[in-house]
């Protein structure tokens, strides 16, 4: 007996433990489930907006709310908050933060109080202390009862719209930002307008191109903007005004930061040695005012680049625009969701329409339906009088409607009888038939009219952007200003915040060395290139001490790129004896290689060297050591009979004897051209490269003419470095001796006047103007030209009567002062005046002067080598890639400077330029 209770309870706790292994879950395969729920939950239903409204549930219970307890007064935002949470099941701080950002953009809530600055970065003040309402905009575009679809809410006892009817790009016109799980979306803010506008281009056919406009202003550079796309950028700068030469406001901030935060990132790259400021002020008000007072000797063109560079002035945003469509998270460009939002609005647009048309067929059938009971006088028929059965006043109306039926859109229902006897004996012994009439018309025109809306929707959604744009439109124009950034070289701008020195003999260089030879001051970012004594040269990263190598003759900051510094050199091949001289630049190097500039042999030396910053060409003696076969030990080499080639060049030869000693004999001059500038009108900066207008070669003290439009002018550097207001109206390179001739307007007078003149040669920066400065006064035209003619247009006469004529401007007035005032253009009324003759190219006008006087150096220099003759000397000296023993021909050599008398010494010329014997 025992034995079958043991034999039972062991089959039991078999069964169990079965059954108990069937319902076990790994896991794994709980958390793989829950975090699936999870971040679906927080996808779909916080942090993503959705493409139909573009907000996120938040939002759309908020405005919800709103619209609930809208009675055209201000709420206040605790209360919205409060009923909001009928809603929203994620208490009152999120609720509360969300609908400040929903008022902060200005768009769907008319706000009051302190809802902060998302400028300046200040809080909003308390739930309780702010008001809100739904603004004109939000209640015309947003709502709709009979367009919206509806959901029950969290805990099923309230209604909330799955989605609301928004017929408008809300999603880009505010723009989205949250962190999902696995994803994240950034959608930029676009511009009112030009939303509207790329709307009523997709409803023509076309395909819109949307940019994005910050509420910050500032500008942007959206070249590489990909329509919002994951992998595309936005360059946002600040706008920063050159007040005077010490001053700089920042009158507008990059999108994404504030005031403070920017204030801090100029602080500390002031403090890390990036910029130098003296101090910096906040004097945002209503508007953003931030000044940077500079240093003593700071440029304040370089100064607005390194703020670019090394501050918040310059930030760089990654779209990454993600939408709920269809239930799902989708990464759609901006350009794809504008078009699916107009669809969206069109068809909500078509809906509204038919519930109308429909609501218009009701009325005028009830209408036409009562008309026809009172007129028939079926209201006193016995068989409806005398009935109490609902059911036998139906069959005895229909009877009596049969007539009639042709005349309705509709089969009659009983719910419109009974709609029908449900009206007062009094309002049917009322009824005006004339007047029924009269709104049954009325009623037939909406109808049309609805039909014809209907049958040229596309038509009525564009007028409806229309009156969007009307209505809501003034004071929405684009803030941001676009514009294409040049790159910022952050070597260039950087200030020189640290000291370099060198150990030559070990060959250690660093900012840490400061017991050794002190080179100069560079920044901590600088790369740094030393030549050594065996003919290599390194390009390393400034550093606190490294290693460059041994016998270092000069170091120098590398520019990658820089096409002016020229190194002259002397060698001295090890394999064959021979001296070889070559002038070289160094454009591109790869960091910590050696490169060699010699043919390579080991033992190979560099016996003399330069540094030039503009290509600056010396005359050196060469002396040789006796040896029988030479007549001439020494020899002058002038730099500039040789070519500048590459740096892997092998160079020309010197002489295949050795030498003894080279004397520097006179300082050179530099043997480039002078630099061709162009001005970029696109990015407002000088280049070399070509691009925009060409303003000619400038070399020394040539400086670049700059005229605004109020007639002021201002003469600036050739840097490339300098910032150019893009609202003046003339750049040029200055020419002193050449005429100008403006026509201008007598604030004081109402006349207008020619004037003939040169431009002085002001200060630098000075602004001065070239018309009297009353109230009124105005630059009408400004030309260049020799023999400028005008079309003027006029009133003569008491009677007024319009003329034109043309006029020759050199007839009016001779060339006087700047400051002459000028003769009148004419006596009679003017209307308008029109420059009709073109401007003269000052650059060709230029460049024929110079090219007539090289050729007449060329004819002189001929008849030199005539006269002098060939002079042949047995010697090594050439200027060619081989040896050809003849001496170069006579001619004359500056006057000497300077002259080194010690062979072994390493002497430093003004320029800062090493020579090595």
């Amino acid at each position: 007996m025992s034995e079958e209770i043991d034999n039972n309870e062991l089959s039991k706790n078999s069964n169990d433990e079965e059954l108990s292994h069937n319902l076990t879950i790994p896991l794994s395969g709980l958390y793989e489930n829950w975090f699936l729920d999870y971040a679906s939950y927080v996808i779909l239903d916080r942090a993503v907006p959705h493409i139909n409204d573009g907000l996120k549930p938040v939002q759309r219970r908020i405005l919800h709310s709103l619209k609930e307890m809208d009675d055209g007064r201000f709420n206040k935002a605790a209360n919205v908050i409060g009923n909001t949470m009928k809603y929203h099941p994620h208490g009152d701080a999120s609720i509360g933060d969300a609908m400040v950002q929903i008022g902060q953009k200005n768009l769907l809530i008319d706000c009051q109080g302190n809802w902060g600055d998302p400028t300046t970065g200040d809080s909003a003040a308390a739930p309780r202390y702010i008001e809100g309402r739904l603004s004109k905009f939000a209640n015309d575009v947003v709502f709709n009862p009979d367009t919206t679809e509806w959901q029950l809410s969290y805990d099923g006892r309230n209604k909330e719209p799955v989605t609301l009817p928004v017929k408008f790009p809300l999603l880009l016109a505010q723009g989205a930002e949250g962190i999902a799980v696995g994803l994240a979306t950034k959608i930029m803010p676009h511009n009112f307008i030009e939303l509207i506008d790329g709307s009523v281009e997709v409803l023509r056919g076309g395909r819109p191109n949307l940019l994005p406009d910050f509420p910050t202003g500032g500008l942007a550079d959206v070249s590489t903007y990909n329509e919002g796309l994951r992998g595309g950028k936005v360059k946002v700068r600040a706008r920063i005004e050159e007040r005077d030469k010490k001053t700089l406001a920042i009158t507008e901030i990059p999108f994404g930061t504030t005031t403070g935060g920017l204030i801090d990132s100029v602080i500390a790259a002031n403090d890390k040695g990036k910029i130098k400021i003296k101090k910096i002020e906040d004097n945002t008000a209503a508007s953003v005012e931030i000044m940077v007072h500079l240093a003593p000797g700071i440029s304040p063109d370089v100064t607005i680049d390194a703020l670019f560079a090394f501050t918040d002035c310059e930030v760089s945003i990654s779209p990454n625009t993600c939408v709920i469509r269809n239930e799902r998270p989708h990464f759609m460009s901006v350009n794809d969701i504008l078009i699916e939002n107009t669809k969206n609005t069109k068809a909500l647009l078509k809906l509204e329409l038919e519930i109308r048309l429909n609501e218009l067929l009701e009325k005028i059938f009830f209408s036409s339906l009562l008309k026809i009971f009172i007129q028939e006088g079926m209201y006193k028929h016995p068989g409806y009088e005398n009935s109490g059965n609902f059911e036998v006043v139906v069959g005895v109306l229909n009877r009596l409607f049969t007539p009639f039926f042709h005349q309705f859109y509709r089969e009659i229902l009983a719910e419109d009888y009974k709609k029908l006897i449900d009206k007062p004996m009094s309002s049917i012994t009322r009824f005006d038939v004339t007047k029924a009439d009269e709104q049954m018309k009325a009623l037939e025109e909406e109808i049309k009219e609805v039909k014809h809306h209907l049958r040229h929707l596309t038509d009525y959604a564009i007028a409806w952007y229309e009156r969007l744009k009307q209505k809501y439109g003034k004071g929405r124009e684009r803030k941001t200003e676009l514009r294409v950034f040049e790159k910022v070289e952050a070597a260039q701008v950087a200030l020189a915040n640290v000291k370099l020195y060198v150990n030559r003999v070990d060959g250690f260089i660093g900012t840490g060395l400061k017991k050794d030879e002190y080179v100069g001051d560079c920044s901590d970012i600088d790369d740094i290139i030393t030549f050594h004594e065996n003919g290599t040269c390194l390009v390393t990263k400034v550093q606190d001490k490294v290693f460059a190598g041994k016998d270092i003759i000069h170091v120098g900051v590398f520019k990658k790129g820089d096409e002016r510094t020229v190194y002259n050199l002397i060698y001295r091949d090890a394999k064959t004896g021979v001296s070889y001289v070559k002038r070289f630049s160094i454009l591109g190097v790869t960091r910590d290689k050696a490169y060699d500039l010699t043919k390579g042999s080991k033992g190979s030396k560099i016996v003399y060297f330069t540094a030039n910053p503009n290509g600056e060409a010396e005359v050196v003696n060469v002396q040789l050591k006796p040896h029988s076969k030479l007549r001439k030990l020494q020899f002058d080499l002038d730099f500039a009979d040789i070519a500048i080639k590459g740096r892997g060049s092998q160079g020309n030869i010197v002489s295949k004897y050795p030498i003894k000693k080279i004397i520097l004999k006179s300082k050179g001059v530099s043997t480039l051209a002078g630099r061709k500038i162009w001005y970029d009108d696109i990015l407002h900066r000088l280049n070399v490269d070509g691009r925009g207008k060409y303003l000619g070669e400038f070399d020394g003290d040539d400086r670049i003419l700059i005229v605004m439009p109020d007639g002021t002018y201002n003469l600036s550097s050739f840097e490339l470095t300098n910032h150019f207001d893009p609202k003046m109206i003339r750049i040029e390179k200055y020419h002193a001796n050449h005429v100008y001739t403006a026509v201008h307007l007598d604030g004081k007078s109402g006349n207008y006047l020619v004037k003939r003149f040169l431009f002085e040669n002001t200060p630098l920066g000075k602004s001065t103007s070239i018309i009297n400065e009353e109230p009124g006064s105005k630059l009408i035209l400004l030309t260049n030209g020799n023999d400028p003619v005008v079309q003027i247009d006029l009133l003569k006469g008491k009677s007024q009567n319009a003329e034109s004529l043309e006029q020759h401007l050199n007839e009016i007035v001779d060339v006087k002062g700047m400051k002459a005032q000028g003769n009148r253009l004419s006596q009679h009324d003017i209307r308008k005046v029109a420059l009709l003759t073109a401007e003269e190219d000052l650059n060709k006008k230029t460049n024929e002067v110079v090219s007539k006087m090289e050729t007449a150096d060329a004819e002189e220099s001929e008849i030199a080598v005539e006269e002098s003759g060939t002079g042949a000397e047995e010697d090594d000296a050439t200027d060619g890639e081989g040896s050809n023993n003849e001496e170069p021909i006579a001619k004359p050599k500056p006057k000497v400077d300077f002259e080194i008398t010690n062979p072994d010494d390493i002497d430093l010329d003004d320029n800062g330029q090493q020579s090595l014997f």
